[in-house]
């Protein structure tokens, strides 16, 4: 094994061990967190960091072909749509929820 696959081997073993380092988080964020919100907030940032570091670590350990290539779209294509999904789902959830201001400070506005 030459010094530059041993680099890439550390390099790419170190991204996936910290996207499994951001998911152990998610998921003591989602099993803690009192509000649904802030359960929401912590499993989607958790999944978009933790997905993307791990992918980024295959992207290292595969070298540069065809299918890093469609790793690297994956990425940008979760950037792109789990922010999205997350607002969604967390505008629901307010406009749902009766009992919002129990558990977060609401802003009253005036309808346009």
């Amino acid at each position: 094994m030459s010094i530059l696959e041993t680099i890439r081997f550390v390099v790419g073993a170190a991204f996936m061990i910290a996207g499994v380092l951001f998911f152990i988080v998610e998921i003591f964020g989602v099993f803690h967190l009192d509000y649904v919100l802030s359960r929401m907030h912590a499993a989607a940032m958790g999944d978009t960091l933790g997905i993307s570091m791990c992918l980024i670590g295959l992207i290292i350990f595969s070298g540069l072909n065809f299918t890093s290539l469609k790793m690297a779209f994956i990425i940008v294509f979760l950037w792109c749509a789990s922010p999205v999904s997350s607002h969604l789902i967390a505008r629901l959830e307010v406009t749902t929820n009766e009992k919002l201001s129990e558990n977060c400070e609401v802003e009253e506005n005036e309808p346009v």
